[in-house]
């Protein structure tokens, strides 16, 4: 397996990335958190990668769990003009850069609202985005975690069937990697002067459950059911009910398909 390297990963970066800062670290917490923290002193855009993450954290503060080589784990800072309630499709938008990604490479995938990876129906990469403001723009931290391999005994810790893809483990990670940010930063930068709006076609295009009936929980508790028709010019989810189409918005709502375990 190829060992991470930060000149490596920016050789093979297309124009769209050669402008943010890359760190490669062997262990840390949190990716995500350790951007966070650094927000104020950042002076661009800041991809940092772990090879082991010991506090990696998923939507809704949940857990991210995985062992050292199994999984991609990274996080990156990007800055943003804002407003703040344009950003709400922002998650919607990192879903596709991963997704078209990865299927370009030859791993189909198809997306779960609001911004989980699908292979063959169960959960292949995570994404978790969380916005801060300071006194001139909106940055984003936008931290994914992709299985490249799943040894039995990390599916057993998490509990549920969970995907793989063998297939990108045998790449050099440096030029994955390398791809994945070619791709979100390019997608960033078009999100930055157009909203969502323009991406809500090819999300739709990738959506796993569309015309599934589903249940959005709430804590576990059932909120909303209906039936999945894709996601409106916002990146909200719209639902068709015994009462009509409603749009839903992210927040740390889940959503299952009808009769799934929650």
């Amino acid at each position: 397996m190829s060992t991470l390297n930060a000149a490596d990963i920016a050789a093979h970066c297309a124009t769209s990335a050669t402008h943010v800062t890359i760190e490669v670290v062997e262990e840390t917490g949190s990716t995500n958190a350790d951007l966070l923290a650094r927000i104020a002193s950042l002076p661009g855009p800041l991809l940092r990668i772990a090879e082991n993450q010991t506090a990696g954290r998923g939507r809704a503060g949940r857990s991210w769990l995985s062992r050292p080589g199994a999984a991609l784990m990274f996080s990156l800072a990007w800055r943003f003009k804002g407003p703040l309630h344009k950003m709400s499709g922002l998650p919607m938008a990192v879903g596709v850069a991963l997704a078209e990604t990865i299927a370009a490479l030859g791993v189909p995938v198809q997306i779960k609202w609001p911004n989980d990876l699908l292979r063959d129906g169960a959960k292949l990469a995570g994404i978790l985005v969380e916005t801060q403001k300071t006194d001139d723009a909106i940055w984003a931290v936008i931290g994914a975690g992709i299985n490249l391999l799943m040894p039995d005994e990390l599916e057993q810790a998490i509990g549920r069937e969970v995907a793989a893809a063998p297939w990108l483990a045998q790449m050099d990670r440096n030029q994955l990697m390398a791809a994945l940010l070619s791709r979100l930063a390019a997608v960033l930068a078009e999100f930055d002067d157009t909203g969502f709006a323009p991406f809500a076609e090819r999300w739709n295009a990738l959506h796993a459950w569309r015309d599934k009936d589903v249940v959005l929980l709430d804590n576990g508790a059932v909120v909303r059911q209906g039936r999945a028709a894709g996601v409106d010019a916002l990146g909200r989810l719209l639902l068709d009910t015994q009462q009509g189409r409603v749009e839903i918005l992210s927040g740390d709502v889940s959503l299952r398909l009808s009769g799934a375990q929650p």
